[in-house]
C-alpha cells in the first residue's frame, strides 16, 4: 500500500479502484484506519500477521542481502540488529506495531484479526477456516468435506507459491524480483 500507492500521493485516491480491494503494508494500525476510513463509508478488514521478533529480524536481514544483491558482513548486522532493537527501522519500533494491531483486533475483533505466523505453521486447517469466517466466506459443511479447506492450504503454501514461475522470474511493478520474497 505504501510502495504503490503513498509514494505518489500523500492522498492517494482509494475510490478509484474496484472493490473489493486487497493491500498487504507494514503501515501501523492507526494509519491505515485513518487512510481507509477517509475513502470509504464501511470499514475495512485487516488482516495482521505477527511473526517472532527473532524470525522477523532474520528474515529482513536476508530480505536486505537479497534486494542489495550482497553480502552484509557482521559489523552491518551489528549495526542493523542494534537499529532494531532500538526500534529505529522503517515501520518504527516493533512491539509498538505488534500491539497496535494486538489492542485492534481486542477492540474491535469485528475488523481486525490478529494471526500468529507460528499458529499458521501450527494449526493451518483452524487458521484457514477462522480467516474465512472473519472475512465472512465461511466454509460450508460440503466445501470441508469436499477438501476445499486442504486445496486452499495447498495452493497457499510456500512450496506452491515459491515454484510459481512468476515468483521466481517475475518482479514487482516496482522493479524488485519476486524471488527476493522466498528464501
Amino acid at each position: 500500500l505504501e510502495i504503490e500507492l503513498y509514494a505518489g500521493s500523500q492522498t492517494p485516491d482509494l475510490t478509484k479502484f474496484p472493490s473489493p480491494m486487497i493491500y498487504s503494508t507494514h503501515m501501523h494500525l492507526n494509519t491505515l484506519r485513518e487512510a481507509t476510513t477517509k475513502s470509504s463509508s464501511s470499514p475495512c478488514k485487516v488482516v495482521y500477521v505477527c511473526r517472532g521478533i527473532k524470525d522477523t529480524f532474520v528474515s529482513g536481514w536476508h530480505y536486505r542481502n537479497m534486494l542489495h544483491r550482497t553480502k552484509m558482513d557482521q559489523a552491518t548486522f551489528e549495526l542493523m540488529f542494534d537499529a532494531y532493537c532500538k526500534g529505529v527501522i522503517l515501520y518504527g519500533p516493533y512491539w509498538e506495531h505488534v500491539l497496535g494491531y494486538w489492542n485492534g483486533s481486542l477492540e474491535d475483533g469485528e475488523n481486525v484479526l490478529f494471526l500468529k505466523y507460528e499458529e499458521m505453521i501450527e494449526e493451518p486447517r483452524v487458521q484457514v477456516k477462522r480467516l474465512a469466517e472473519f472475512l465472512d466466506f465461511p466454509f460450508t459443511e460440503e466445501e470441508e468435506k469436499s477438501g476445499s479447506v486442504e486445496e486452499i492450504l495447498k495452493l497457499c503454501s510456500l512450496r506452491n507459491l515459491s515454484n510459481l514461475e512468476i515468483n521466481m522470474n517475475g518482479t514487482t511493478r516496482i522493479g524488485i524480483d519476486s524471488n527476493v520474497f522466498f528464501r
